[in-house]
């Protein structure tokens, strides 16, 4: 065999190790979700394999619920942990956390599920200043250390009215309890100043009113889905919930 034969064989070789990582492409993207207070990561049991069946990679974010700082924390962890682009999803209480998380090079594009969305500078009890008490508020539990809990009677009143009684009993047993000064605190940075957002608005909310989170939605600029459901449209409505996420999945290229 001549030694050009040899040359062109031996980068014929290297070309074929190469080519399974051009191959396989670029890494999966991955759906990041945040759950809210008074939940925990099982709030989204209904939408991951729906993700996962559409090829997605899916990762629930365990958030302490004891600050802003430590959830933002949490959630950065597990976006850095992802070899490819990053979906980042909050629900509620997690929409703060993903404002502020979401500014990572990763995250390329938000969707806020019934969340809280303010702007820089603005606490979730600063949204709500000047406006009678929420009727939830008579609901809350607090123990010694500062963190509270929703009542069985308040889960079923206003926070997953729509659901089977099987499944508000098994919320209010298994919610996280937030520690009551995290909503004072203030979002630091936002992320929807500069990514893609998509917002579901819940017309049946009794946590958040509707038109709050409507009016918020328009303030981020953000594509809206109206769903008529409670405060957890990803536990009664999880395929349109899905349908959602997949979208803005679809629109990071």
């Amino acid at each position: 065999m001549s030694l050009s034969h040899l040359l062109l064989s031996g980068t014929a070789v290297l070309m074929a190790m190469a080519a399974p990582a051009s191959a396989a492409g670029a890494p999966k993207k991955t759906v990041v979700l945040v759950h809210g207070a008074f939940a925990d990561g099982s709030s989204w049991s209904k939408v991951i394999p729906l993700l996962e069946a559409r090829g997605l990679n899916v990762v629930a974010v365990q958030n302490p619920l004891s600050s802003l700082a430590a959830d933002v924390d949490a959630t950065r962890r597990v976006i850095d942990a992802q070899p490819g682009p990053v979906i980042l999803v909050g629900h509620s209480w997690g929409g703060v956390v993903i404002s502020q998380a979401g500014v990572n090079d990763k995250v390329k594009a938000l969707v806020y599920v019934a969340a809280f969305a303010p702007p820089k500078g603005v606490s979730v009890n600063d949204l709500g200043k000047g406006q009678p008490p929420l009727p939830w508020a008579s609901a809350l539990e607090a123990d010694s250390g500062g963190y509270v809990r929703l009542s069985a009677e308040g889960v079923a009143k206003h926070f997953a009215q729509d659901l089977p009684p099987q499944e508000i009993s098994l919320i209010a047993a298994t919610q996280g309890p937030p520690f009551a000064g995290i909503f004072d605190e203030k979002l630091t940075a936002a992320a929807y100043e500069t990514k893609p957002s998509f917002y579901i608005v819940a017309s049946h909310d009794g946590m958040i009113p509707p038109a709050a989170e409507a009016a918020m939605a328009k303030a981020i600029g953000a594509e809206v889905t109206e769903l008529a459901t409670s405060h957890v449209p990803m536990l009664s409505k999880p395929r349109e919930v899905a349908d959602v996420i997949l979208a803005a999945a679809d629109s990071v290229k």
